[in-house]
């Protein structure tokens, strides 16, 4: 085992354990002849909760601490060139980076039995907002051997407390593979984008030929309804014309029953004065 290797094992080590690791790697490094190693070793501070998991994060989720590095040059891209468009659009994909790695980084450190509080939550979030922001921060918790958390403050980052910290950039390939990674996830994003337009816009289109359709359907349904009214009131007018008929021919036939009965009641009157007449001149030829 050599340095690199120890230095690895010590700050992967739980905080409970790390003096103890460290006091046995250091140990070993000797016993295997690197006294160098052994010495810079022992001077490693135990690292504070929040810098722990920030190591965490280097070890156990490095693609997604790749793209919050690779945003960060990003960032320092858009305000070189004073694109305040585009500042405005890495801004909230800033957050919602921030917010999904420390998350993920809450859950990776509660299964390993670690609790993270409010305050260390709050400490992780700056440190990784610091290694975005910084690129020597940025190298420096992507190594995964911090012992304290990192701020950004304006003029440079500090340690938890206060003290202006000593990161150094490291020089490797992975913050221009993650660059490439998210130019490809960003063209992912844009197809999707324009797949999710085209099915917008069609699902527009058919809402629209939808509409159409009822419209017609709707009006073609009103004629018919003004048709049927229009019917419907030509039929009552005939109706009415007809009863007015009717009770004309009724009035007609009441009159002429009238009439009838009046001729009828003269008839039988004057049948009456017949018989009348006839019996009395019955009884006059009687008495002769």
């Amino acid at each position: 085992m050599d340095f690199e290797e120890a230095a690895d094992a010590l700050y992967a080590a739980s905080g409970a354990d790390f003096i103890a690791t460290r006091n046995e790697l250091a140990k070993q490094l000797k016993a295997d002849g690197d006294q160098l190693g052994s010495t810079r070793l022992k001077a490693m501070r135990k690292p504070t909760v929040a810098a722990w998991v920030a190591n965490l994060v280097a070890r156990e989720l490095p693609d997604e601490l790749d793209d919050l590095l690779a945003l960060g040059d990003e960032f320092r891209e858009a305000t070189a060139d004073l694109d305040g468009e585009r500042l405005r659009e890495l801004t909230p994909k800033r957050h919602k980076l921030l917010d999904k790695l420390a998350t993920d980084a809450t859950k990776l450190a509660e299964k390993q039995g670690q609790k993270v509080s409010a305050d260390v939550g709050q400490k992780l979030r700056e440190t990784l907002d610091a290694a975005l922001v910084d690129p020597a921060a940025g190298d420096a918790v992507r190594e995964g051997r911090l012992s304290s958390a990192l701020r950004h403050v304006g003029f440079g980052v500090v340690d938890e407390s206060g003290e202006p910290t000593n990161v150094a950039p490291l020089t490797d390939e992975r913050r221009r593979r993650a660059k490439e990674r998210r130019k490809a996830e960003t063209a992912v994003e844009e197809e999707e984008s324009a797949a999710a337009r085209r099915k917008r816009e069609k699902a527009e289109r058919e809402q629209e030929e939808r509409e159409a359709a009822e419209k017609v359907k709707a009006k073609q349904a009103f004629e018919e309804a003004v048709a049927a009214a229009q019917a419907a009131e030509a039929k009552v007018e005939d109706l009415d014309n007809q009863l007015d008929e009717a009770r004309e021919a009724l009035a007609d036939a009441q009159e002429l029953v009238r009439r009838l009965g009046a001729e009828l009641d003269d008839a039988r009157r004057a049948a009456r004065d017949a018989q009348k007449e006839s019996r009395e001149a019955r009884k006059r030829y009687n008495r002769l």
